[in-house]
């Protein structure tokens, strides 16, 4: 088959993903489409410079320096982005308050399934939370809990463009002695720090809220899980406050007082945060640091 068609055919591939995404809001999906586009580029490119006669070099070389553009285009364009979000007033860790309309779940089979399982398991709604992250758009978060109130699992809808309704889940758990225990698949980026009786693991590509649960458990099998002795609104916004104050004192952030001048992401901050877009965007994994 001609080098044409097969471009074409990724093009057209591309296309139908993207339009599929938009209902599905997969992170999976968004991984292989960018991929795609990557290799769509350098590859195309390449061809026609080399069709054209517009750069005299060998086609895997243009390929390897198309891609190599595409590498910095991209981080130009993330990286600016995370400039415009450290000076701008949208909040870091914003603050929940309770959702006035209740309980609102988007009106879509897969995520009603969710709804319906989640009784089925023995877990109860417990509360409804939202928090503006700017420009009017709210994370909304549905808060169920188990009979025992020993795990928590917050369903937080994430509007992304185009309309679609992305869904992350957080499971949660706390000790007899003290810790946190927490497993999301969560495909935003932190990057930040995590208090020492923290202990997060991430799972961007796991989507199943079952495996999830079981593998929730399985990390408490050796340990004593506590019932919760607050409510998820309580909870929810001391963790907020708890994470401001330890990344600005460990430098993530900058102090208050330079916020102004600086943004509210430090150099390092911002390194770090570059790094966990490239990683979840195209790996599905969440940077890790020592």
């Amino acid at each position: 088959m001609e080098p044409a068609y097969i471009l074409l055919a990724a093009i057209a591939a591309s296309l139908a993903l993207a339009q599929v995404n938009l209902r599905l809001g997969s992170p999976v999906l968004a991984i292989f489409e960018r991929w795609l586009r990557w290799f769509i580029f350098a590859f195309g490119a390449a061809h026609v410079c080399v069709d054209f006669q517009f750069i005299d070099r060998p086609y895997w070389t243009l390929v390897i320096v198309f891609l190599l553009l595409w590498f910095m285009g991209d981080t130009l364009y993330n990286w600016l982005g995370i400039q415009a979000l450290s000076v701008s007033p949208l909040p870091l860790f914003p603050r929940y308050v309770p959702s006035p309309g209740g309980e609102e779940w988007p009106v879509q089979p897969r995520l009603l399934r969710i709804r319906e399982w989640l009784r089925a398991q023995g877990f109860k709604p417990v509360q409804a939370l939202r928090a503006e992250v700017g420009g009017g758009i709210h994370l909304r978060v549905a808060v169920y809990q188990d009979a025992a109130a020993k795990v928590r699992i917050h369903i937080t809808f994430l509007p992304q463009a185009g309309g679609a309704i992305g869904v992350c889940y957080s499971l949660i758990s706390l000790t007899a002695d003290g810790s946190r225990f927490v497993t999301d698949n969560f495909y935003i980026p932190f990057a930040g720090f995590y208090p020492e009786h923290w202990f997060v693991e991430r799972l961007p590509l796991r989507r199943s809220l079952p495996r999830m649960l079981a593998r929730h458990q399985a990390r408490l099998a050796r340990e004593e899980p506590a019932a919760f002795a607050v409510d998820p609104l309580t909870d929810l916004n001391a963790q907020q406050h708890e994470l401001d104050q330890l990344n600005t004192r460990l430098g993530f952030l900058n102090p208050p007082a330079e916020r102004e001048e600086f943004g509210k992401i430090s150099q390092a901050g911002r390194y770090r945060v570059w790094k966990e877009i490239w990683m979840l965007n195209y790996l599905g994994r969440a940077a890790r640091y020592v």
